[in-house]
């Protein structure tokens, strides 16, 4: 049984069709794009809102049930909640500021254990400072320590990296994955940034227009979207369509029609031969044959195609090919040096192979018509 358990449904003001399931430790990134509901998740979990149907549960205690007509305040949800903006009182200290949250505590004891918590988080010497006297970061940090007062059943976390330097971002990263290592409840932490959930959470939950598509590892998430829409939130750079001509059971591999070229590709036998399927693959996964000395393996999935154009990113350039009868590019990641040491630049004739292993097979279905789906960011 999972330590927090949430059904959230209603059609209006915001459409919610969201279940999530977070066990005791673990930490849930809550991912989607700007306006996919993410924030009126965690507001409803807090007792902030109140949907329409569902239920939010807390191991044993239900905090909202629809239909039993239960419906408990914040104060009484033991939630701690980390706002984006912090929500910190400008005109009380840090000190004070977490001490708000210890009402529970008699008055003699309130002021060591906010000096404990402030300490916990890397704050101590920082009492006496005002929000206006603190960074960013250090302002964040109280605001975890504040939550952490509560000795909460559940931490939730609005996008609390938001308004923070990229380097601040990556050392607050850092002190929450370990804090997190001493707090046995259920955490979620809403972001949109994909980097950021795969580096923290144990799991991801997709969420887009109220509705949870998929939930699992960042990596399955990530590498095996559940569908076409998912692959496009996660960014996937390659989502192409196609037919399956059926399956070899002896080789383990299902057999692919791509407009026309025969592909092999992981085993996927839920597939009926004739059914068309979506399929993607990951740009680092398509790999280059050399020009000047092809290597082995190039006769796995062997597609030709022109170099429409490159980008170098950091230590990677990206390669758009454009294959014959595909109107959209197939993108390749290479390193600079490969990029260099084969010379490649647009309008050059290159030959990949796609990596059976990684080509990904999803239900054919489309997005509704008219919609815009905003990915996350990378």
């Amino acid at each position: 049984m999972s330590a927090l358990s949430v059904r959230l449904e209603q059609s209006a003001p915001i459409p919610l069709d969201a279940a999530l399931e977070v066990a005791e430790g673990e930490l849930l990134a809550l991912v989607g794009p700007s306006g996919s509901g993410k924030t009126t998740v965690l507001r409803c979990i807090a007792g902030l809102h109140r949907p329409r149907a569902g239920h939010i549960r807390c191991g044993d205690a239900a905090w909202f049930d629809s239909e039993a007509s239960i419906d408990l305040p914040p104060q009484e949800r033991s939630v701690g909640l980390v706002f984006q903006n912090y929500a910190l009182f400008p005109h009380l200290t840090a000190l004070e500021n977490v001490g708000t949250a210890l009402g529970y505590l008699p008055r003699a004891a309130r002021a060591p254990r906010a000096r404990a918590l402030l300490e916990r988080v890397h704050l101590a010497g920082l009492e006496a400072r005002r929000p206006s006297e603190l960074s960013g970061g250090q302002q964040q940090r109280v605001a975890v320590a504040r939550a952490l007062a509560r000795e909460p059943k559940v931490l939730l976390l609005d996008e609390p990296f938001s308004a923070v330097d990229q380097v601040t971002r990556r050392k607050l990263q850092r002190e929450l994955a370990e804090l997190r290592r001493g707090l046995a409840i259920p955490m979620i932490l809403v972001t949109h940034d994909l980097e950021e959930a795969t580096m923290l959470a144990d799991r991801l939950a997709l969420l887009h227009h109220g509705r949870t598509l998929q939930t699992g590892t960042p990596e399955e998430v990530l590498a095996r979207p559940k569908n076409p829409l998912c692959a496009a939130l996660v960014a996937a750079r390659n989502i192409f369509h196609g037919r399956i001509l059926g399956h070899d059971a002896e080789r383990n591999l299902t057999l692919l029609d791509w407009n026309g070229r025969p592909l092999e590709t992981a085993p996927a036998p839920h597939f009926s031969a004739g059914a068309e399927v979506a399929w993607t693959i990951p740009p680092a996964e398509v790999i280059l044959h050399r020009r000047v000395a092809p290597s082995r393996g190039i006769a796995e999935n062997p597609v030709t195609g022109l170099i429409l154009d490159q980008v170098r990113l950091g230590s990677l350039t990206s390669v758009s090919i454009r294959v014959e009868g595909e109107e959209q590019a197939l993108i390749m990641d290479v390193t600079n040096h490969v990029a260099w040491r084969n010379g490649l630049e647009p309008g050059i004739e290159i030959g990949v192979s796609l990596l059976a292993k990684a080509i990904h097979l999803m239900p054919a279905e489309q997005s509704v018509p008219g919609e815009e789906h905003q990915s996350l960011s990378p």
